[in-house]
């Protein structure tokens, strides 16, 4: 892959990460701006087909998608057998934010296992990939390009198509449900590209997590506002 390829894979993985925020601005004016990249790479052959609204009907639609079934967007609400487990990978998760300088911080931020933070993280990777490629570091790119295979394996790639089947069930008719499957074809083609296999079940076979009250969101301050808050690239060390 050439410096170029990996920067174009990560704007859409930039673009995909603040789209799933709460909206304080509106992403749609530059989803035109994506499908042209995706054509550029070569290896994905669908084609984005993002709609485009205005700000107050994009928030009210993340609030009408994310709102009442805010576990969605979580990895680790999908399938752990028990709270034990949930926490576990919650910790390998931010192991691997941590060997890359990726700091989660401030007064709103979300859960590491969050679709927004997980996508903005392979953002990182991408521009590190890129940054090796232009130095020509071997060591670099090769670190670089194994750990987006394994964090895809273990993490993003893991759950994705899950993600997208729930948001298309809860919300047949948001526009998030179009980005949601953008979000996981992007991924798994982007995992095959690496040579890395995803095995996608049916959300049907998934159970959902086991709650467990000490993990709960209920006592954050910023709970109930419908906003979340996200460290950017700018801020990673």
């Amino acid at each position: 892959m050439n410096n170029e390829n990996a920067i174009r894979r990560a704007q859409v993985y930039g673009f995909l990460a603040e789209a799933f925020l709460y909206p304080r601005e509106n992403w749609t004016e530059d989803a035109a701006l994506i499908p042209p990249i995706v054509r550029t790479l070569g290896w994905l052959a669908v084609r984005p087909n993002l709609p485009t609204a205005s700000l107050s009907d994009l928030q009210a639609a993340h609030r009408h998608t994310f709102g009442i079934a805010g576990s969605l967007c979580y990895e680790t609400e999908y399938g752990m057998p028990h709270e034990y487990r949930q926490s576990q990978e919650m910790a390998d998760i931010a192991g691997f934010y941590r060997a890359f300088g990726f700091n989660l911080g401030g007064r709103k931020r979300e859960r590491p296992d969050h679709v927004a933070v997980e996508l903005e993280f392979m953002h990182i990777l991408a521009l590190k990939e890129a940054y090796a490629l232009e130095t020509s570091i071997p060591e670099h790119l090769e670190i670089c390009q194994a750990a987006q295979g394994k964090f895809l394996l273990d993490h993003l790639g893991r759950w994705i198509g899950l993600f997208a089947q729930g948001v298309a069930h809860n919300a047949p008719d948001s526009l998030y449900t179009v980005l949601a499957q953008f979000a996981s074809d992007f991924v798994q083609a982007d995992a095959e590209r690496l040579g890395v296999s995803l095995d996608t079940p049916q959300l049907t076979d998934v159970q959902h997590t086991p709650f467990d009250p000490d993990f709960s969101c209920a006592d954050c301050a910023v709970a109930g506002l419908g906003e979340q808050g996200f460290i950017r690239a700018a801020d990673v060390g």
